[in-house]
């Protein structure tokens, strides 16, 4: 059975619940590969999670190239995976930073690329739902290697081991690759409420709560249950609150524990 690569995304030393989700995914076209693309002694702490989800066999590419280059180096990484192993396909996360790096992997492999699937078969066809959730669209790749992105939240991960076989890559970044450097990192403050795809609580707000004032009620109520703030694309319209805060088909899909996911 032909492997399926996986782009770890991860933070703090856990992988991030998307990267869960894509292994789960991943089963269902063959077998999961996760590929972690980072600074060195970040993979260490990610394996044995990893292993716990599915992943059959976890690449290790360790450079600090990958975090000081910005998106060029993952892209690259894979591509180099792509060329090697002729995987059945290669799932990215939908996230801004997922969809950048998915484009490049496309080009660079002369293959065709599906963004922001919620269903995945196990023939390869992905359902996309697109114009806010009036029309459904089926499609699947048949040109090159399938690069697919993967809605956050749109699949349930799965707690089942898998055989978690290590490999070390060697990362040789081009110099085109190098072309964005990050100069500086500034975390952004938060606050103490988790992120809203990670959340296992969400309080949403919508056209009913009235006016901007009016959602602090809705965070309140949030803080008291260690929720996260959702909000409507009719209150993020009216600029109630923030755009990243929105849920639903247009904005951001959320998934309960022990239920399907929620859009």
């Amino acid at each position: 059975m032909a492997e399926v690569l996986i782009l770890v995304e991860h933070a703090d030393g856990a992988p991030k619940k998307v990267t869960y989700e894509l292994l789960a995914a991943a089963k269902q076209l063959g077998e999961p590969a996760a590929v972690i693309a980072a600074a060195p002694g970040t993979a260490a702490a990610l394996t044995d999670a990893l292993t716990q989800h599915g992943a059959e066999k976890i690449y290790l590419a360790e450079s600090a190239d990958i975090d000081d280059f910005l998106v060029a180096p993952k892209a690259e990484v894979l591509a180099g995976l792509v060329d090697a192993k002729s995987p059945a396909a290669v799932l990215i996360a939908a996230t801004g930073e997922g969809k950048e790096i998915a484009g490049r992997l496309a080009i660079k492999t002369g293959s065709g690329f599906l963004t922001d699937v919620v269903e995945l078969s196990a023939d390869g066809v992905g359902t996309q739902s697109i114009f806010g959730g009036g029309i459904t669209v089926h499609s699947r790749v048949r040109t090159g290697t399938p690069i697919i992105t993967l809605r956050p939240n749109a699949f349930a991960p799965v707690e089942q081991a898998g055989a978690g076989a290590v490999e070390t890559v060697t990362v040789a970044i081009s110099d085109a690759a190098k072309g964005a450097k990050v100069v500086d990192r500034q975390q952004e403050d938060k606050g103490d409420r988790p992120e809203l795809t990670e959340a296992q609580i969400v309080v949403s707000g919508g056209r009913g709560v009235g006016s901007a004032e009016n959602f602090g009620l809705i965070e309140k109520l949030a803080d008291s249950l260690d929720a996260a703030v959702g909000a409507s694309r009719a209150a993020t319209d009216a600029g109630w609150y923030p755009h990243q805060h929105q849920v639903g088909q247009t904005g951001v899909t959320v998934s309960p524990p022990d239920s399907q996911p929620q859009t």
